[in-house]
């Protein structure tokens, strides 16, 4: 279903594809937009290791694209390292193929937990806990299950052993 990488030398394996996944902190969302056009957003995410997590309004054009097909892809890029002097570019990104859906209670709320944690993880628990519930009755909650994920680097960097470690 999903194709296979034409320069399998330079794909990621998926250690390093779960690492990006973890450290990264945006990407870009794409879905089945209006009137056949793609729908490609730039947004936050957290990545658990099994599934990626989104918040958004409860309305507006990324959930009406998700009901209407809930098939997704996601790209993260962890690296773009511009070498004029080659005329390329050293980079690392990761693909993720998936389904979406709207998550309700008890998920919904383990999820906008996992991504106020990645993004204010020093906050105490009760300022976590207020900020969350202040925004409640206007938070959706998006969960993207992978299906099938691909990293790629360049070849330079696949060679220097991929992409660069978290620091």
């Amino acid at each position: 279903m999903f194709r296979e990488m034409r320069r399998k030398a330079q794909a990621l394996p998926l250690p390093d594809c779960a690492a990006i996944l973890a450290r990264g902190t945006s990407g870009v969302l794409a879905l089945d937009g209006d009137g056949e056009y793609p729908y490609a957003v730039p947004i936050s995410y957290v990545y658990d290791g099994t599934a990626l997590y989104f918040h958004c309004a409860k309305t507006g054009h990324k959930l009406d694209a998700i009901r209407r097909n809930p098939k997704a892809s996601f790209c993260v890029i962890d690296q773009d390292q511009v070498v004029p002097e080659a005329y390329t570019t050293y980079f690392c990104s990761v693909i993720v193929f998936g389904v979406m859906e709207i998550l309700d209670g008890e998920e919904k709320r383990a999820a906008i937990e996992k991504l106020a944690l990645k993004y204010a993880p020093h906050d105490p628990a009760e300022n976590r806990a207020a900020a969350i519930d202040r925004a409640w009755d206007a938070l959706c909650m998006l969960k993207l299950t992978p299906q099938h994920i691909s990293g790629k680097a360049a070849i330079e960097l696949t060679r220097q052993k991929n992409c660069p470690e978290e620091e």
